[in-house]
């Protein structure tokens, strides 16, 4: 399927990188150099601790008294909790221990009391008090010797943890630390107390997929490969400032597919081949970008130990709850993030999607339609088919609506497919679905929405049979108006050649509206049908403008003489033939739906039906209202033997021939033939179209004494005298 109205991301201008130094460096000038961050940062341990300055990077260590899951911590990697010295007994007999903030004291159960007043040897009490370090005792307290981190000397990582720096890093000590200098091709993307991954390969299988996209893309790419192998240099040295950072790169992408034609499967997989690149290299803990055509959040931690707890990324349209075991998964790098991208322009709402079969199987006869921002929700764990805890998106709908018979709505995801692809339902654990809101639990990551399902509203039996006696009647009535205005010569003329065509149009309209509207088992004959009845229709309200032209020219301008049958072709013919090739040639996949033959609501094609219908009901409105204003000057001064009954009678008489040929009984058509109208004005609909035929038939026809004397020529005088009825007469009953 091709998106070329959808980007992600992207401009075709990529920005240059500012110069950047590596974690742990400022710069100073032209140089970097290193940030003492325990200066630079007050409290930046955290309370009862003690911060370390290293190169490029600091540690933190516990207050006598305090501890934290591991030795040496940094801020976001642990935090001194207090130790209750009273879990290991530490007090005489007799006496209970109480534990206080950072220490302890002995006070004598109930019933004692001090028999000397000499300081307690807390060392001798308990001597595993210090582990790992020397104790010594104090007046009313004791301290620790040897800090953490020393164990008589300096504790080598790289020997006592094995593979500290991953198989592809090398492990250099240093005093109270170490750091990770990685192998070529590899990265730690910073952070150099993590393990060392590979990047060049995921950089490789990026750009194999980006064969059919611009060569724009190709520039990110130079810059992810230059960061790679910046951040993977083998040589220690101080860091260039020429290394793009990952919110650098992460801007560029944000930018980059903008004006992309790619095919959806591709989109995403760039999409995510790249959020997989770039997040590693991002310093803050929670990055937001967002621009005209997508949103991006990011969390990004990097610890020694995984992180654990829950993430909430939220955003205005959708939220996202996971939790950091899920990001991390089975094993863990140095680093884990969660990425939640939010497409802007991806929301094609009111045109129908692709669903799966199994989707189309649960939800029968429905029309899909993406109600939701489409999103793509990624994690650093590389296994994300079957998580072990599962995921919940939180989505606001486009379009509101209660769900009900006719709307329903589906928790969906992108699968890919030989085919392209088609939104799935699979793997969905729990939907919550409310008229604003769905709530969707997931057991993979992947690109996900929400759909809306619309079902058709329910025909009853009597509007069926309503619409085809309707049509019949209206059928006979008009084919008998079109013998009478073509043969009858006493009344031949431009109007009766009007009201000729107009009869024509309508016969050949109704009659494939009423055989073949629902045939949409071949889309080919579907689309012809429906362009027949587009062009045929419009046809008919072409000639009922002419109508009205007409009629003001001789009500308003008393001019009795003819249009030319040229201009009444090019305008009753020639017009609703050029709307009707152009429609075609702009979306030619607009005639015929998945219920009718007649034109598709998507990309708004059913409005070059609706516009010039509308602007020539306007037009003939204007010219009705100034003929029945004409008319009813000239019926004030007719014989005034006339009663006002007989005045008032055909007045209406008049007013009614003029409306039916004007196209006034068409109005409520419009509501006829969308997707969402109501039974009412079907209804409506089909009564005022079966009468448009029979009241041209009985106005033009059996009320005409022209016609009628014209018309009895051709009956048998003993059949009029037989039946007393004339020509007219019979022509009502037919």
């Amino acid at each position: 399927i091709g998106f070329s109205f959808l980007g992600l991301l992207l401009v075709v201008s990529l920005v240059q990188a500012e110069p950047h130094c590596h974690m742990g460096y400022q710069k100073n000038g032209t140089q970097c150099t290193d940030e003492d961050e325990c200066q630079n940062e007050d409290g930046l341990c955290g309370n009862y601790s003690k911060c370390h300055n290293t190169k490029g990077s600091y540690y933190c260590t516990c207050h006598q008294g305090f501890t934290s899951r591991t030795p040496n911590f940094t801020a976001v990697s642990g935090q001194c909790n207090d130790i209750n010295e009273c879990n290991v007994k530490r007090c005489l007999e007799n006496m209970k221990c109480v534990n206080t903030i950072g220490s302890y004291k002995c006070v004598c159960s109930p019933g004692y009391k001090k028999s000397t007043e000499s300081d307690a040897d807390e060392c001798e009490i308990a001597p595993s008090v210090c582990e790992h370090g020397i104790c010594s005792n104090t007046p009313g307290t004791f301290t620790c010797s040897c800090p953490q981190g020393f164990r008589n000397q300096d504790i080598d990582e790289c020997d006592s943890e094995e593979h500290v720096c991953g198989e592809n890093g090398v492990c250099s000590n240093s005093v109270g630390s170490y750091h990770c200098q990685c192998n070529h091709g590899y990265s730690n993307y910073g952070n150099n107390q993590t393990k060392c991954t590979e990047c060049t390969n995921l950089i490789n299988s990026l750009s194999l997929s980006l064969s059919q996209a611009d060569i724009v893309m190709s520039r990110l790419l130079s810059m992810l490969m230059s960061t790679c192998q910046s951040l993977s240099s083998q040589k220690e040295q101080q860091p260039t400032g020429k290394e793009h950072t990952g919110e650098t790169l992460l801007k560029v992408h944000t930018h980059t597919l903008l004006d992309q034609s790619v095919a959806l499967n591709t989109f995403l997989g760039v999409v995510e081949d790249t959020m997989h690149l770039i997040s590693p290299q991002l310093n803050q803990p929670l990055t937001k970008i967002h621009n005209n055509v997508s949103e991006v959040w990011l969390a990004v931690r990097k610890e020694r130990t995984p992180p654990n707890g829950s993430v909430l990324l939220s955003m205005d349209d959708v939220h996202l709850n996971i939790s950091w075991e899920t990001a991390v998964g089975a094993s863990y790098p140095g680093y884990a993030y969660v990425a939640l991208l939010s497409y802007k322009g991806l929301n094609s709402s009111g045109s129908s999607v692709r669903v799966s079969e199994e989707l189309e199987k649960d939800q029968k006869n429905a029309t899909y339609q993406l109600n939701s921002r489409m999103v793509t929700a990624l994690v650093s764990n590389p296994d994300t088919q079957t998580l072990a805890q599962p995921v919940t998106l939180t989505f606001k709908h486009l379009q509101e609506g209660a769900v009900s018979e006719e709307l329903n709505y589906s928790c969906v995801y992108w699968e890919e497919t030989p085919s392209g692809g088609v939104w799935s339902g699979r793997g969905c654990m729990k939907a919550e679905l409310n008229s604003t809101h769905a709530v969707c639990t997931w057991s993979h990551l992947s690109s996900f929405a929400v759909l809306m399902a619309l079902y058709p509203i329910k025909e009853s039996f009597e509007l069926v049979w309503t619409t085809r006696v309707g049509l019949a009647v209206s059928l006979v009535c008009l084919l008998v108006c079109i013998f009478t205005f073509r043969f009858c010569r006493p009344i031949q003329g431009t109007r009766t050649t009007i009201h000729l065509h107009l009869c024509v149009c309508l016969f050949i309209a109704d009659l494939l509206f009423l055989f073949f509207i629902s045939s949409t088992s071949n889309k080919v004959s579907c689309a012809f049908v429906a362009s027949l009845l587009h062009f045929f229709f419009l046809a008919a309200f072409c000639w009922m403008l002419l109508e009205g032209v007409q009629l003001y020219r001789m009500v308003v301008l008393v001019f009795h003489t003819t249009l030319r049958p040229l201009y009444m072709f090019a305008v009753g013919y020639g017009v609703p033939l050029a709307i009707v090739v152009i429609s075609a040639a702009a979306f030619s996949q607009g005639y015929g739906t998945d219920r009718h033959c007649w034109l598709s609501l998507e990309e708004d094609f059913i409005w070059s039906f609706f516009a010039p219908v509308c602007i020539i009901i306007i037009l003939n409105s204007f010219f009705f209202v100034i003929t029945i204003w004409k008319l009813a000057g000239k019926f004030s001064t007719l014989n005034p033997d006339f009663s006002k009954l007989k005045k008032l009678r055909s007045f209406v008489v008049t007013a009614v021939a003029q409306l039916c040929v004007l196209g006034g009984m068409w109005v409520f058509g419009c509501f006829l033939f969308q997707e969402q109208g109501t039974l009412v004005m079907s209804y409506l609909f089909t009564l005022l179209n079966s009468l448009q035929g029979a009241l041209i038939f009985i106005m033009y026809c059996l009320m005409s004494k022209t016609v009628r004397h014209s018309l009895k020529h051709f009956c048998p005088h003993s059949y009029i005298h037989t039946h007393g009825l004339n020509i007219c007469s019979t022509c009502s009953v037919l």
